[in-house]
């Protein structure tokens, strides 16, 4: 897949406001409104553009504290089962896809398996979140958090 320069402007366009016209993306780009378009579509097709959405203000609606938690597996090798293997990793990740404090989970290299970001309302709610949820899954050895102090920079727009 290749994208010219004219993909690229439309998408750090629509990356900075997901909002805008057809038009409006296409008068600041300097195309028609038709081919303008088509290559909106194309990049939403190619999976480019996953998804539009409305980004929140976790502070505003009682989130106020941004945990990343560093979770460490139990070392179990693959156990077979009727639909095929199960490990201690597919169990963890199908269960982190339930919980709705983790807003973010990555596979990690190093010392710790995953990274996990976590948003709650205060210090109670991340304890409760540690003590009832994460801590009580069968293949969590041992957990390492850090909270956010204060913002220096976020973002959801791609360099291109």
């Amino acid at each position: 897949m290749t994208l010219d320069k004219i993909d690229r402007k439309i998408l750090a366009i629509l990356q900075t406001d997901g909002r805008l016209s057809n038009l409006e993306v296409a008068e600041r780009v300097n195309l028609s409104s038709s081919p303008c378009l088509r290559r909106i579509k194309r990049l939403e097709e190619l999976g480019v553009i996953r998804q539009y959405v409305a980004l929140l203000d976790p502070n505003k609606i009682g989130l106020g504290l941004l945990a990343y938690v560093n979770v460490r597996l139990e070392k179990h090798s693959d156990i077979p089962s009727k639909g095929g293997t199960h490990s201690p990793r597919s169990d963890f990740a199908a269960a982190v896809g339930q919980w709705p404090e983790v807003i973010a989970c990555y596979a990690m290299t190093g010392e710790m398996d995953y990274l996990l970001r976590v948003h709650v309302e205060n210090m109670d709610h991340f304890s409760r979140f540690m003590m009832e949820t994460l801590l009580r899954h069968s293949a969590v050895l041992d957990v390492k958090s850090s909270f956010a102090l204060h913002q220096i920079k976020e973002t959801t727009a791609l360099p291109l």
